[in-house]
């Protein structure tokens, strides 16, 4: 966590992107196909154009995601910290007409099953494992906004013959920062805050920590009210296992190209210091963009991010 109080703040309850205008709730189905799709995305197989499916995680919580398009690489897309697969709409509606897009529910989130006692990174990571396992053929992209980026790494160590390439969107910046004792001090006072008024202080440090001084207000309150919306119980244990998550073990074991898409909210990304961890990072910045970036600026987020998936199929060159 970075000793900036902006990043500390930025880092621990970050997640992923929320539904765009008039689909930001947590509770809003997920994106119907299209009513007349791009030729490649046609399909007869229903369940390829969004209908839900379900995987089974190791610990026996079932697992919901949809699948739309056709094409390889196929593209996984892991939301953040009490998000769920809807807020990838923009990034579905793009992606599908070139490839197979997987749009992910970790457990706790959306459709899927909350009967899970240890609330980890890891745990997560096996979740998108399990979907894999269910989607046995082609190469996969991981794709994870803030929390789903560690998702992404921990899912990558357990299939690794088949991923090929992570991007992160606003998820890495922070690789190799050494946590100060002011950072864990005000890890633990946010844990606190959340568990005496987990809606309260959701909607105070998200509306106030992740959007521009220029950021449409009526989006950040929709955002942050959503945010709100998350069971408490689940939500506060994920934050405390993001809080807590080490990066070293899964960037030693993951060797494919690692493509984060950036804000610049809060300075530049030092990738000097993340170079000298992982070598092959790369960084995309989207200028004056907030945490938020994928649903703040959709065009120019998929712009990015389809150059990072092709860069992954070329080996990261």
């Amino acid at each position: 966590m970075s000793g900036h109080p902006r990043h500390a703040l930025r880092h621990t309850i970050a997640c992923a992107a929320l539904l765009a205008v008039g689909a930001c709730s947590r509770h809003t189905e997920a994106p119907a196909p299209s009513a007349t799709p791009p030729k490649a995305a046609q399909s007869t197989d229903r369940s390829a154009q969004g209908a839900p499916r379900i995987a089974l995680a190791p610990d026996g919580v079932h697992i919901d995601y949809r699948v739309f398009g056709h094409g390889e690489p196929l593209v996984v897309l892991i939301h953040g910290w009490s998000c769920d697969a809807n807020y990838w709409r923009a990034q579905i509606d793009d992606l599908k007409a070139s490839y197979a897009v997987v749009a992910v529910n970790l457990a706790g989130h959306g459709a899927s099953g909350r009967n899970r006692k240890n609330w980890t990174i890891e745990a997560f990571g096996a979740d998108v494992a399990a979907v894999l396992a269910a989607l046995p053929e082609g190469k996969v992209v991981l794709v994870g906004h803030s929390m789903g980026g560690r998702v992404a790494l921990e899912a990558a160590r357990l299939v690794p013959d088949r991923v090929i390439g992570i991007v992160g969107a606003d998820a890495f910046s922070d690789i190799g920062v050494v946590r100060s004792a002011a950072d864990h001090a005000a890890a633990d006072a946010l844990i606190a805050r959340l568990q005496a008024d987990y809606i309260g202080a959701t909607r105070e440090v998200v509306a106030k920590e992740f959007f521009t001084k220029d950021a449409d207000p009526a989006f950040a309150r929709r955002i942050a009210d959503d945010m709100a919306l998350a069971p408490p119980g689940i939500a506060i244990a994920s934050l405390r296992a993001l809080l807590d998550y080490d990066y070293a073990p899964a960037l030693k074991a993951v060797r494919v190209p690692i493509i984060d898409i950036e804000s610049d909210m809060h300075g530049p990304v030092d990738v000097a210091r993340i170079r000298r961890i992982v070598p092959t990072f790369r960084a995309q910045i989207m200028p004056g963009r907030g945490h938020f970036l994928m649903m703040e600026d959709p065009a120019g987020f998929n712009a990015r991010l389809r150059e990072a998936i092709v860069a992954a199929v070329k080996g990261g060159t």
